[in-house]
């Protein structure tokens, strides 16, 4: 007879402290009811993730630093109204940044049917007025106006990120990437049309990891 091994207990209070802790050292300002709604969305994320493998992080004390903090360092790049979250995922970094800055709205375009599925499970779970998911491709989602700031983690390198979804970017907007390693090398391919406005390595708390965001503008130099 097979005997199912109990899942061990989530420490969730001490995973909210390491989040308060955590904006804290990033000086990203969150409200005490934007952090709890993060915490609700890691326990959706944990749940889901143990059918739909929507992320590699299985430890929910490890997700608040691999993906909420991780995505919250962008906070301070993120700039105007509307914000697209491009190859968003299980929702990163646009779901914590939408918790974050609560008078910005934000689109969250996925291609992959389960991982947008679940977008739209936790909009509608925790409310989110400020997020609406596409279920597109990059390259065929055309709305009628650009975006103050396109934002992607983990989508492609440099130029193929500009290629597939720089035309999401309003004519004055901002495209920022979100990398691991120095991309001093991918920015150097950035085909015509784009230039880096800035580039800056990131300490994420309790990741011992490199960071590095860049912020790309439309024109030529």
């Amino acid at each position: 007879m097979t005997v199912d091994t109990p899942r061990a207990t989530v420490d969730w209070e001490g995973c909210l402290k390491r989040l308060t802790e955590g904006a804290r050292a990033l000086r990203v300002r969150t409200s005490p009811a934007a952090r709890e709604t993060l915490i609700d969305y890691l326990k959706q994320l944990e749940s889901w993730n143990r059918t739909y493998n929507l992320t590699a992080v299985r430890k929910p004390a490890d997700m608040v630093v691999r993906h909420l903090l991780d995505s919250l360092a962008a906070a301070p790049y993120i700039a105007g109204d509307s914000v697209a979250d491009i190859g968003s995922g299980a929702g990163l970094p646009g779901i914590p940044l939408a918790l974050a800055l609560p008078r910005k709205s934000f689109t969250l375009v996925e291609s992959n049917g389960k991982k947008a599925a679940f977008l739209r499970h936790v909009v509608r779970t925790l409310a989110l007025d400020n997020v609406d998911v596409v279920q597109r491709r990059s390259e065929d989602y055309r709305p009628a106006r650009g975006f103050d700031t396109v934002v992607c983690r983990a989508f492609a390198a440099a130029d193929e990120a500009v290629r597939l979804a720089g035309h999401l970017c309003a004519p004055d907007g901002r495209f920022v990437l979100m990398k691991g390693r120095d991309p001093a090398a991918e920015l150097a391919a950035l085909p015509a049309g784009f230039r880096v406005l800035e580039s800056a390595a990131v300490t994420v708390p309790g990741l011992d990891a490199e960071r590095h965001i860049v912020v790309l503008g439309p024109g030529l130099l």
